[in-house]
């Protein structure tokens, strides 16, 4: 179901006043990961809590959705456009579009509560994903890990986050972002061609009253645009790390970002209702759908996994 607002009628304003506009009324208990398909022109995202992927072709604004055996948070495309990498609760696995098949690659920490969370490929087709803490109260014991393109699963040397968010690329590869949201702090390090980390750093605080660090992409210029949960915005941040520009999104819960359209300069913005009590829900009918607003900056198209199916 959607109100209309396409990639072309979404709010076309500067990106410092800009307002996002329904762009699919989704219901989702926690939509994350929104991806854009620049090779078919379609927007990707997850529900997962609702453990369902979803797609929505901008050119004719059709949705539809595939039910998951478990709850599904991230995921990548592959070079194969009817396959996707699956970032599932418990695994990684490569799913396919039209049979619906499922094949497990590896499993993610067995037996610690932890559950795979953010995740996005790097510039080399390997794809960089993190985990989250199941229980309570909050403690930092999950981890960051690659995916490589021989299908092995590496621990990256990063800090323990309790909840992994903000993983997003340079666009020539060299920087690496992330954060744990507790900490309401953006990370960055040196990321090299070969996978090597260095000179972890930070790259933002976050001194707002409200809002956490949740998921971020990158544009042409390397600006990163993080969603803000409980802040009602998506925040552009320059190289350096200095705010350009907010979009306000009108619900309380956005939680991820990806741009694309035909020109790459629609921002799409994911949003959850989980955790709403049902007086906010009534102030906010739209939570937990997928956003859009025109920006005047522009994307890049999202690598491909590069990872293949052993024989």
């Amino acid at each position: 179901m959607t109100n209309g607002a396409s990639e072309e009628g979404a709010a076309d304003k500067s990106a410092d006043e800009a307002v996002a506009e329904l762009l699919v009324h989704a219901k989702c208990e926690l939509g994350e990961c929104a991806t854009w398909c620049a090779r078919s022109g379609r927007l990707y995202w997850v529900d997962i809590e609702g453990k369902r992927l979803s797609r929505y072709d901008a050119r004719d604004g059709k949705h539809v959705s595939w039910d998951m055996p478990e709850r599904l948070a991230c995921f990548a495309l592959c070079e194969d456009e009817r396959t996707l990498l699956l970032g599932l609760e418990s695994r990684l696995a490569f799913f396919d579009l039209e049979t619906r098949a499922i094949d497990t690659i590896v499993e993610v920490e067995p037996g610690v509560p932890t559950r795979l969370n953010d995740g996005r490929c790097d510039r080399q087709g390997r794809f960089v994903f993190g985990t989250k803490y199941e229980g309570a109260p909050m403690q930092a014991i999950g981890g960051f890990y690659r995916l490589n393109h021989d299908l092995t699963l590496e621990r990256l040397p990063l800090p323990a986050p309790a909840i992994s968010n903000s993983i997003a690329f340079s666009p020539d590869g060299s920087t690496l972002y992330y954060c744990d949201s507790l900490t309401r702090e953006i990370r960055a390090c040196d990321y090299g061609a070969d996978g090597t980390i260095a000179n972890e750093r930070t790259f933002v605080v976050l001194t707002d009253e409200t809002g956490v660090p949740d998921g971020s992409t990158v544009d042409a210029e390397g600006g990163l645009w993080n969603a803000q949960w409980g802040g009602e915005r998506v925040v552009r941040y320059g190289a350096d790390g200095r705010e350009t520009e907010r979009v306000k999104i009108p619900t309380a819960q956005p939680s991820c970002v990806t741009l694309g359209g035909a020109l790459l300069d629609t921002l799409y913005v994911t949003s959850a209702r989980a955790e709403m009590e049902e007086a906010m829900l009534a102030r906010e009918p739209h939570a937990g759908g997928v956003f859009a607003v025109r920006i005047g900056r522009v994307g890049l198209a999202e690598p491909l996994f590069q990872g293949r199916r052993r024989d």
